[in-house]
C-alpha cells in the first residue's frame, strides 16, 4: 500500500464527510500537496451542503459524489451535470463510496452515520484516517477486528490521538506506562457550576483555541469530546483505562503525551491546526511540508496544566464508568449524549442537563452485553436515543 509523500504515482483516496471541517481541511491538504497531479479522488460524501460538495467534486475530479440525504440526489446531480462525476445518495451511496478501491479513506462523517461505511472501508483493507469517534466508542472491538482482518492500517486524525500515535515508539510498546490526553478546558474552564447552568449555545460553540463545527465545539465545552477520546484511546493503543490520564492544558500547544517506564515523557507540540494531523495521516510515515503556523516559544512564554474537575465536567467520570462496566455502555453513553446535544441546541435542555441525561440512560441500560455485530451496536444506539428522548421530555 502506498503512502510515500513524494511518489510520482497518484494515491487513490476517498473522503467520507468532505463538507465538514475535517473534510474541508483534508481537501486543503490535498490541494497543497499537488491536488489532481498527486491524488486520484475516488469518492466524496456530504450531507446537506450540496453546493460545497459539488464544488469539491468539480475541483478534485472525484469519480463519485454522494449526499447522505436522498431528497437532495436530484439537486446534486443537476450541479454536477456536464462532469464525469457519478452521483449517488443515501446509505447505499455511502456504502458504494466506501467500497471503491481507494487505498486511503478519511473517515470524517460525524456520528453513528459514519460507522457502517467506515467499517466497509476497513474490512476491504484500506488505510483508515480516523476522525469519526463512534467507530471506536460505539463499536470498538468490532472496528479494531475489522481493520485487523482487512489487513489495513488505522491512523488517528484527532489531534490528541495523532499526537499519541506520533509519540509512540513501536519498539518500546512494552515500556509505555501512561497515555496523557490534554484538554483545553473549553470556554467554561473557569466557570462555576452555577455559571455553567445558564450558558447558551453561542457561548458553548466559541472554542478558545480551535475552529470546529458546532457538535465538536459543544462537546469540547462539556468535555464529552474528551470523555469519548478516553474510550477511543483504550481501543487505539491497547492500554488499560488506568493508564489513561487527562490533564487540562489551556494553551492547546501540547496535543498529548506518552509516558514511559524510565520516566521519560514524549510530547507532540504544534499550532492548533488540524492540517498537521491530516497531513501526517495522508503521507505516513513521512512528513509533508504544510503552511501551518510555526510555534513561537518566546511568545507563548508559558504552558499551564491543571487537573480536570469531574464535578463541573462529569463526562469524564461517565467515560470511566462506561469502561468499567463494559458491555455497550460506551455506545449507550454516546447515543444518549448526542440526543441530549440536540435537545440543548434546540432549547429543550440546559447545558448541564446533557450529562444528566446520558447518566440516566446509562443507568437504565446496564444489562446490554458486548456487541457481536454492527446490528447490535445500532440496536443499543436506537434504544439509548429513545430513552434519552423520553428523559428530555420529562424536563
Amino acid at each position: 500500500m502506498m503512502h510515500n509523500a513524494y511518489s510520482a504515482a497518484p494515491t487513490r483516496l476517498t473522503v467520507l464527510g468532505s463538507t465538514g471541517s475535517i473534510g474541508v481541511n483534508t481537501l486543503d491538504v490535498i490541494r497543497h500537496l499537488g491536488g489532481r497531479q498527486r491524488f486520484e479522488v475516488m469518492a466524496l460524501t456530504g450531507n446537506g451542503n450540496i453546493e460545497l460538495l459539488a464544488a469539491q467534486a468539480r475541483e478534485t475530479g472525484a469519480q463519485l459524489a454522494v449526499t447522505a440525504d436522498e431528497k437532495l440526489y436530484g439537486a446534486l446531480k443537476d450541479r454536477l451535470s456536464g462532469t464525469s462525476t457519478r452521483v449517488a445518495a443515501g446509505q447505499s451511496g455511502l456504502q458504494e463510496a466506501a467500497s471503491l478501491n481507494a487505498e486511503w479513506v478519511m473517515a470524517a462523517i460525524v456520528g453513528t452515520a459514519g460507522l457502517a461505511p467506515t467499517l466497509t472501508a476497513a474490512a476491504r483493507g484500506a488505510t483508515i484516517a480516523l476522525a469519526n469517534k463512534e467507530c471506536l466508542v460505539s463499536a470498538g472491538k468490532l472496528f479494531v477486528d475489522a481493520v485487523k482482518s482487512g489487513g489495513g492500517k488505522l491512523i488517528p486524525v484527532d489531534s490528541e490521538h495523532s499526537a499519541i500515535f506520533q509519540c509512540l515508539e513501536e519498539r518500546q510498546r512494552e515500556a509505555v506506562e501512561r497515555i496523557i490526553l490534554t484538554a483545553s478546558g473549553g470556554p467554561f474552564r473557569a466557570y462555576t457550576r452555577d455559571e455553567m447552568a445558564d450558558v447558551t449555545v453561542e457561548k458553548a460553540r466559541a472554542h478558545p483555541n480551535w475552529s470546529m463545527g458546532l457538535k465538536i465545539s459543544v462537546g469540547s465545552a462539556s468535555m464529552f469530546n474528551k470523555a469519548l477520546e478516553v474510550i477511543e484511546a483504550k481501543h487505539l493503543f491497547d492500554v488499560t483505562p488506568e493508564q489513561i490520564e487527562v490533564v487540562v492544558h489551556p494553551q492547546s500547544v501540547i496535543h498529548s503525551m506518552v509516558g514511559y517506564a524510565d520516566g521519560a515523557v514524549m510530547a507532540q507540540l504544534g499550532s492548533p491546526d488540524m492540517r498537521t494531523a491530516i497531513g501526517y495521516a495522508l503521507t505516513y510515515p513521512t512528513r509533508p511540508a504544510l503552511p501551518v503556523e510555526r510555534l513561537d516559544f518566546a511568545r507563548i512564554a508559558r504552558l499551564d496544566f491543571e487537573a480536570p474537575d469531574e464535578t463541573r465536567f462529569p463526562a469524564l467520570r461517565l467515560a470511566r464508568l462506561a469502561l468499567e462496566r463494559g458491555g455497550q455502555q460506551a455506545a449507550i453513553m454516546n447515543a444518549a449524549e448526542e440526543t441530549a446535544f440536540d435537545g440543548f441546541v434546540d432549547g429543550r435542555l440546559r447545558f448541564l442537563e446533557m450529562a444528566e441525561i446520558a447518566e440516566a440512560v446509562m443507568e437504565s441500560m446496564t444489562a446490554w452485553p458486548d456487541a457481536s455485530t454492527i446490528d447490535d451496536v445500532f440496536a443499543a444506539d436506537l434504544e439509548a436515543r429513545r430513552l434519552a428522548t423520553i428523559e428530555i421530555g420529562r424536563r
